[in-house]
């Protein structure tokens, strides 16, 4: 079945365009647009994805947009012309998955869409640059080995494949992993799902950047 995307931006143009791109892609629905969060729940429509401009002029915030969306059922992909940079640190302290420049190709954009739409991180500079610059990121302090099964798990490795690759037993694995997720919920940076633990690993360099963001 395929996804089901929406966009809230209050620029007619913007919208027109991507919404485009997301009618003309094989695996996506265009579920329709909004000029605000508030609007887009009101009109009934449901989406899996959300589109969702940072700087909206109705006097909400990325983060309250985005918690908003999230309880409403849909995830978020942030989509900026980059003007302002506090904007994007904000919303890379949310639940979104992650952060698309309205200046990129149509091709990159629409690909970010499709990623963010399957439940994939859209990891760009300006996501990064935004967490490397924020000071209330605070790194987890964990050991060589517990970096080593945070990289290969949340990359996508079930724990039976961790343990082959580091020649340990699936159950240290498991000790691991929640040792690792107690350590980001101290932090006040909880991880429940692989996804979230993948966002901590990049959050805190101990994953690498896709290669071509």
């Amino acid at each position: 079945m395929n996804q089901r995307v929406a966009i809230v931006d209050d620029h007619e143009v913007v919208s027109l365009a991507v919404g485009t791109l997301i009618t003309a892609h094989c695996g996506l629905d265009f579920s329709g647009s909004a000029t605000s969060v508030t609007e887009l729940i009101a009109a009934g429509a449901r989406a899996d994805l959300v589109v969702l401009d940072l700087n909206l002029r109705d006097g909400s915030t990325p983060s309250g947009n985005v918690d908003r969306l999230r309880h409403w059922g849909a995830e978020v992909l942030a989509f900026t012309s980059g003007e302002n940079p506090y904007l994007v640190r904000e919303v890379s302290r949310s639940a979104a998955l992650g952060i698309v420049r309205k200046s990129a190709p149509p091709a990159q954009i629409i690909d970010a869409i499709a990623t963010a739409a399957n439940g994939g991180i859209v990891v760009t500079t300006e996501w990064a640059a935004a967490l490397d610059s924020d000071p209330e990121l605070r790194t987890a302090p964990l050991t060589e080995r517990e970096r080593e099964v945070l990289a290969l798990y949340a990359s996508g490795l079930g724990a039976r494949a961790v343990a082959l690759e580091l020649r340990i037993s699936e159950n240290t694995v498991d000790d691991h992993i929640r040792r690792i997720r107690s350590v980001y919920r101290q932090l006040g940076r909880p991880a429940h799902s692989k996804v979230d633990l993948y966002r901590r690993g990049l959050e805190d360099g101990y994953l690498p950047l896709p290669t071509g963001s």
